[in-house]
């Protein structure tokens, strides 16, 4: 097995966080229509845009991406689409805190 030194480890690390940062900012250049409750992958996945269910809705999923605040935002599950943050599907999965 082949150690990891110091200087390495930080290389390694140090790039992991600015891919991420950039996916994280490529995913939101490149969503731009919001998502429509006719979208194929919305019904399958029972999308509503103004959630029903008790304390879920896309603003605290895990999977959306953007800035708190804002009124659609990025969805990993909807790749290129804006979801309503008042929204909600059956993919929805609590935000860690």
């Amino acid at each position: 097995m082949k150690s990891v030194n110091r200087r390495d480890f930080l290389k390694l690390t140090g790039s992991t966080v600015i891919g991420m940062t950039l996916g994280g900012v490529a995913l939101r250049a490149n969503a731009q229509e919001q998502l429509q409750a006719d979208d194929p992958t919305a019904k399958a996945l029972n999308y509503t845009p103004s959630s029903t269910t008790s304390g879920q809705k896309c603003a605290n999923c895990m999977y959306i991406q953007g800035s708190d605040g804002e009124q659609h935002r990025p969805c990993a599950i909807f790749p290129g689409k804006l979801v309503a943050a008042e929204g909600w599907c059956s993919a929805w999965v609590k935000r860690p805190s």
